[in-house]
């Protein structure tokens, strides 16, 4: 007798089978996890280092948008996740004993997450990564729910192998299955506008990449935006970060906050 399990594995390996290996197989994944897993957002996140590497996959442009704040407040879920090898399940973020990642927590949130839960993915005895589920309503992800969820996490290793694989040479293209998980060769995804603006303030701050890519954080935290949405605004020219550290970021218009990110809406 086939199982609810068997079928939610054979319904999401069809959806991924209909697209491109990699990055579209991902995002077919991600889609279709919301309606099985009654969730109202999925993103694949890469974690190198201890850090978030990008956003691979995702059910909408929204939910890529929230799993970047891993990336813009060095914390959440998915990073505890990888470095604990084992689920971080959040059924309500905005309880009151539920302190861990405040910038995070807070940042969800505001634009309405209540729920988030992250898996971790595993490529032989490398944790690469995190199926990261975001929900508007508080409540446990179910019995059922977590075990198809689980199935998902250890679905969504074959596209990040294909991008693993991709990013190596021909001569070391295979996975070493005794690599651990810092020396994972993922490549940043999703993060071109971010080093293209902290390359434009290394010469006109007069700082490091480091201090750069540091500064121009410390303006998405101070301004609840996303590092992305930073970035954009710096390479755009409507966001000028001062030398002088005793003056606020301004924005060409003379504003505190550089332009609003359209992207807003439903995860």
């Amino acid at each position: 007798m086939t199982s609810s399990l068997d079928l939610t594995r054979t319904e999401l390996e069809s959806a991924m089978a209909a697209r491109a290996p990699g990055r579209d197989a991902a995002d077919a994944l991600c889609v279709s996890c919301v309606g099985l897993l009654e969730v109202d957002g999925v993103a694949v996140s890469v974690i190198s280092g201890g850090t978030s590497a990008g956003t691979f996959g995702s059910s909408s442009a929204v939910s890529r948008r929230l799993d970047e704040y891993h990336f813009t407040f060095g914390e959440g879920p998915s990073l505890d996740a990888v470095s604990s090898r084992s689920p971080v399940l959040v059924p309500d973020l905005g309880a009151g004993s539920e302190d861990r990642w405040p910038a995070f927590r807070d940042a969800l949130l505001e634009d309405g997450i209540r729920g988030v839960f992250a898996l971790p993915i595993m490529i032989t005895s490398a944790c690469v990564g995190a199926l990261d589920l975001y929900r508007q309503r508080p409540g446990p992800l179910g019995g059922e729910a977590l075990a198809s969820a689980m199935v998902a996490a250890q679905l969504a290793s074959a596209p990040l192998l294909d991008l693993i694989s991709g990013a190596r040479t021909v001569e070391d293209s295979e996975v070493d299955p005794h690599a651990d998980a810092d020396d994972d060769p993922t490549p940043d995804m999703d993060r071109v506008e971010i080093y293209q603006a902290s390359g434009m303030l290394m010469p006109a701050l007069g700082v490091s990449a480091d201090e750069a890519m540091l500064r121009l954080r410390a303006h998405a935290l101070a301004t609840s935006q996303s590092a992305s949405q930073v970035a954009r605004a710096i390479i755009e020219r409507r966001l000028v970060l001062e030398r002088d550290d005793a003056h606020w970021p301004h924005d060409t218009n003379g504003s505190h906050h550089s332009q609003p990110d359209p992207e807003r809406g439903s995860p």
